[in-house]
């Protein structure tokens, strides 16, 4: 199918409208299951599911020890150097090597205790030991997930997401079906496996090309660079999950666990509309922002970005809120303690959407230091509002947290960034 001529000259909408034909597609299913879920599992079951992808997000960036960004950045800027990306190559191995053993060892060890501490059920623990098998398929995959997006390959991106998606599905409904809240966790665990073999069949070709497997060898010569980003990593991903697991047991021992259902039903829907910008951020984003060394090429392009997409998500946003009651009734038809959530998690995410359009020049430009402060300012100030909302608001107040942490990070972001070009032009 030909893309308008309006799309195709503009590379931020061809790679948004390519990659939400995708989504829609997947948001499509993905209703369609977690109406399934609500139905079948309940709320205690969403909140279950909830705790275990926070798990499987902290191992995704764990197992490599947050590489992905730098992967991203350097296989962008050094595509043409095959000697330098075999050290980058070799590099992210040792990593990737080093954080799947740690990850590993921890989770089958301690599988009784987040059997009990997370799930609620030591009967669980089960679980942890499978997923801890997984850990070097989550490692993989994501290294050539980086290798994708640094080559800003969309059209190949797209069709993995989809097809991935898709095979996951299936294994999960089967999971559901047949086995209850249970084999939904089982399948969850396995998502990662799927994703790895259908990269492999459909980009393994063009990965030969780049990184020659034989060649890779212990060597670190791209370790202090990575290491930057496994610290931004870290305080990005490990550290925002913990927050959302914290928060969540504490909706579910302070309120109930239907209201922990209900926040983390909300933050499903959250985190199905902001997919939208994933694939642009890392396809488009990261890598333009790497090629850019000036303040006016700089502002130039948010400013592009941000006519391009805000009005996109404005509307979108709008219609959410509008049509939330029906929402509500088609995907989760027991969940009305949802209805007041919607206003609070759409304003929040429409200020983080601008905030992270920004955000990634720390990421680009390696701005370690940046962006730790940035977001250990976002996470804390999220934390101890909603500690203090919930008391007052119930669940409500954890997404006006939300909202205002969000406008915070919005504003520290930019001045951050201001800050940076005005160092920049002193020297």
């Amino acid at each position: 199918m030909k893309l308008p001529s309006f799309i195709k000259n503009n590379t931020v909408l061809k790679i948004t409208s390519l990659n939400s034909a995708v989504i829609v597609v997947r948001l499509v299913i993905s209703l369609i299951v977690q109406h399934f879920l609500a139905l079948i599992v309940k709320e205690a079951g969403i909140a279950k599911v909830g705790q275990l992808r926070n798990v499987l997000a902290m191992l995704t960036s764990f197992t490599t020890l947050g590489v992905f960004s730098g992967v991203v950045k350097y296989v962008s800027q050094y595509k043409t150097d095959q000697p330098t990306l075999q050290k980058l190559f070799s590099t992210s191995a040792v990593f990737a090597l080093f954080g799947s053993v740690v990850s590993a060892i921890v989770l089958f060890v301690g599988a009784d205790y987040f059997a009990l501490t997370l799930l609620d059920d030591i009967g669980l623990s089960f679980l942890f030991k499978i997923i801890a098998l997984t850990v070097p398929f989550i490692a993989i995959q994501r290294i050539f997930y980086a290798v994708i997006n640094g080559l800003s390959d969309y059209k190949k991106y797209a069709k993995i997401e989809l097809i991935s998606y898709i095979l996951a599905t299936l294994v999960l409904l089967f999971g559901l079906f047949n086995y209850n809240i249970t084999g939904v966790l089982v399948a969850i665990a396995l998502g990662p496996i799927i994703q790895l073999i259908v990269l492999l069949l459909i980009f393994g070709g063009v990965l030969k090309e780049y990184a020659h497997f034989k060649e890779l060898k212990f060597d670190l010569s791209f370790k202090n660079q990575l290491l930057a980003f496994t610290l931004m990593s870290f305080v990005s991903t490990i550290l925002l999950n913990y927050v959302e697991l914290d928060i969540r047991t504490v909706i579910k021992d302070k309120i109930s666990v239907d209201e922990a259902g209900y926040w983390t039903a909300i933050n499903f829907i959250s985190k199905n509309y902001m997919v939208f910008s994933t694939g642009l951020f890392t396809l488009y984003v990261l890598p333009r922002f790497a090629a850019i060394n000036n303040q006016v090429d700089f502002t130039k392009e948010v400013f592009h970005i941000y006519k391009t997409i805000l009005p996109i998500f404005g509307v979108g946003m709008l219609l959410i809120y509008s049509f939330r009651d029906y929402i509500i009734q088609i995907i989760y038809p027991e969940f009305t303690g949802m209805s007041p959530l919607f206003k609070w998690q759409l304003l929040g995410d429409f200020a983080r959407l601008a905030a992270l359009v920004i955000a990634h020049q720390f990421l680009a430009k390696r701005m370690v230091k940046s962006f730790v402060i940035t977001e250990i300012v976002s996470l804390a100030s999220f934390y101890i509002l909603s500690m203090i909302l919930i008391k007052q608001f119930s669940t409500e107040g954890v997404v006006m947290a939300h909202f205002f942490r969000c406008v915070l990070y919005f504003f520290i972001v930019v001045i951050a960034v201001f800050y940076f070009y005005r160092n920049n032009q002193r020297h």
